[in-house]
């Protein structure tokens, strides 16, 4: 509470000043003492209902009222063992908003995202942080109490409910998707369940994951990572792009991925949640968080390779175009693009007259053609001259007239 309530403070003397001024007014109480002296501090029903008055007008969800339990043999008090969990939660949240990602009241803790079957999986921690660039991040903090392959569970939990589609979406849509299992691949984004609940993430994949370890060896987070990346890389490893150049474009189709880092609570309090402590499945090495969630290989690279490699084929397809550009038998002159087609085109080959010459000499061809024809039209028109000896007007094979 000191760290995310007061992250400048070097001591914590202010908030438990104010937690013991609440709890004089039966609003908290201590629920359980941790081993390195920290204390639980839990809201009584008095707190809980003035918190729930308080906050959820303002869309912040409170979290359910936790009960003082006692075993009914040994008087122990229950549920104590959640403590832990609970408390590592809190300090993942209190180390984000130290780095300045996330304001105190964007945590969310167990928010359910409820499958088709009807389980429902709860994420711990779930921020927004949109000036930070993370506008949300699902965080699932581990103790090793649980086994790697149900963290990868887990993912595949998440990458399904990215793929479901709202309760009033468009019958045709709906319909599609059930006759064909891959349909949804083609569902934009926006037409998803996901994207009713959460903003867009600013980038082309699913709703990112975190995996954060605490209280336990680099040996055994090693283990688990390895486990995640070949177990799970069905749910957070991008795609080939189906394109027309295979082997120009090298990006990769993130948009049926969910993104997932890892760390540890350890490094984000040495270090800082701002700092490069965070390593992205399929990735070596740490980045920041907003690097490790870009997509660097992703569509905008794509677009920038389809479009040079598109532009690449045209010049190709011109080039051996060209090549095939008919020559004239006449002048040595290459056709024109209205030549070859004049002599290619069924309609205008009959009209072409000779297919090997070019287009000004089929000019030369044509008005010749029209000159001769023109000479013999005015031979034709004109009448012939006299025979020698014969007189001018006076017609041939007359009777003279007799005396």
């Amino acid at each position: 509470m000191w760290k995310l309530t007061r992250p400048d403070n070097q001591h914590d003397k202010l908030t438990r000043d104010n937690l013991l001024d609440l709890q004089d007014h039966q609003l908290v109480r201590i629920d359980s003492v941790q081993e390195d002296q920290r204390q639980v501090w839990v809201l009584t029903r008095r707190g809980h209902r003035e918190a729930k008055q308080l906050l959820e007008p303002k869309g912040i969800r409170v979290s359910a009222l936790r009960k003082q339990e006692y075993d009914p043999v040994t008087g122990e008090l229950l549920g104590t063992g959640y403590d832990d969990h609970a408390a590592a939660v809190t300090s993942m949240a209190a180390e984000l908003h130290r780095a300045g990602i996330g304001h105190r009241l964007g945590f969310q803790t167990e928010i359910g995202h409820r499958l088709a079957g009807g389980f429902v999986q709860r994420a711990d921690l779930v921020v927004r942080a949109p000036e930070a660039g993370v506008p949300v991040l699902l965080l699932e903090i581990d103790r090793r109490t649980e086994d790697a392959h149900d963290l990868v569970a887990k993912l595949r939990r998440y990458w399904e409910w990215g793929r479901l589609l709202p309760k009033d979406a468009d019958k045709r849509i709906v319909d599609r998707v059930r006759s064909r299992p891959d349909a949804i691949e083609h569902v934009d984004h926006e037409e998803r369940l996901w994207r009713r609940v959460y903003p867009p993430t600013g980038r082309e994949d699913l709703v990112p994951v975190a995996f954060v370890f605490a209280d336990t060896t680099e040996a055994k987070v090693a283990n688990t990572v390895k486990v995640l990346e070949e177990a799970g890389r069905r749910y957070w490893a991008p795609r080939r792009y189906d394109t027309l150049y295979p082997k120009a474009v090298t990006a990769r189709d993130y948009r049926q991925a969910v993104p997932v880092v890892v760390t540890t609570l350890e490094q984000l309090t040495e270090h800082g949640a701002g700092a490069a402590v965070w390593r992205r499945l399929g990735r070596d090495g740490e980045q920041t968080l907003t690097d490790a969630l870009d997509n660097p290989d992703g569509h905008a690279l794509y677009r920038t390779q389809y479009a040079r490699a598109e532009a690449e084929d045209e010049r190709r397809r011109a080039a051996e175009r060209e090549a095939r550009r008919p020559v004239c038998t006449r002048c040595g002159q290459k056709f024109t693009d209205e030549r070859w087609q004049e002599v290619t085109m069924h309609r205008t080959v009959v009209r072409a007259g000779d297919t090997s010459v070019c287009g000004p000499c089929r000019a030369d061809d044509v008005a010749r053609a029209e000159a001769a024809a023109e000479a013999a039209r005015l031979q034709a028109a004109t009448p012939p001259e006299p025979e020698d000896g014969q007189e001018p007007g006076r017609g041939r094979g007359w009777f003279r007239r007799r005396t």
